[in-house]
């Protein structure tokens, strides 16, 4: 269950936030904190609940055990393959879906700018490439104007400029006072590139800082049955 809003905007908190999908509990007793105007990358392994965590989060699935509260609104960016890219509409109309009643007064075209694909803004979804997509998707969940922001492995599968860029862009949100939760298989860009790191393995196996978490996993022998601390 949803407990009533935390009187601080941008501040979200789980504790023992639990999921089944069949016999095997997806999301085990996840306790999770983020503060207002932080960047934390999400970490596991395919089959962690990464994605499951945020849809809890964000609204979309109800928890069946334990509690989460937030201070404000929370947005979502899906994953690129959620999308149909050959549904018939401009580059610009898929950033304006993301206009919620209260967006406030900033456009499609400024928040394309600010990712970088302002030029783009009339081509069609269906001539984009696989980092141009993302970087479409960014704006348009930036156009829900959210306190905490969710984004669903954002940098997967794109190339290295279209990466940087984009984590540039959440660090400006984070500057900014937005709070961002971001799922990836990245490890090294999530030890370096993140203010907070969030381990997940159906439970949150470390969290902290980068130095922190290198800390914790630098104690444990080997992470998850493949993943070599060090």
């Amino acid at each position: 269950m949803t407990e009533p809003h935390s009187s601080i905007k941008g501040h979200l908190a789980a504790r023992n936030l639990s999921y089944s999908y069949g016999p095997k509990p997806t999301l085990e007793r996840v306790d999770l904190e983020l503060q207002p105007g932080t960047l934390t990358a999400l970490v596991g392994p395919n089959g962690a609940g990464k994605s499951t965590l945020l849809h809890l989060l964000h609204g979309r699935l109800q928890p069946s055990g334990g509690t989460f509260e937030c201070g404000g609104s929370v947005g979502l960016m899906p994953q690129r393959a959620a999308i149909d890219w050959t549904f018939p509409i401009t580059v610009r109309d898929m950033v304006r879906l993301g206009q919620t009643k209260s967006h406030g007064t900033t456009t499609a075209e400024t928040l394309l700018e600010r990712v970088g694909m302002g030029e783009m803004r009339g081509r069609r979804l269906n001539q984009l490439s696989g980092g141009q997509q993302q970087r479409v998707l960014l704006a348009r969940a930036l156009m829900q104007q959210s306190d905490v922001l969710l984004l669903d492995e954002p940098c997967s599968a794109i190339d290295p400029p279209s990466r940087e860029h984009l984590l540039g862009v959440m660090r400006q949100q984070a500057s900014s006072g937005q709070t961002l939760l971001v799922s990836s298989h990245d490890w090294g860009s999530a030890l370096d590139s993140y203010d907070r790191v969030v381990v997940l393995d159906r439970r949150v196996l470390a969290a902290g800082s980068p130095a922190e978490v290198r800390d914790q996993l630098n104690d444990m022998a080997c992470l998850m049955g493949s993943h070599c601390c060090g």
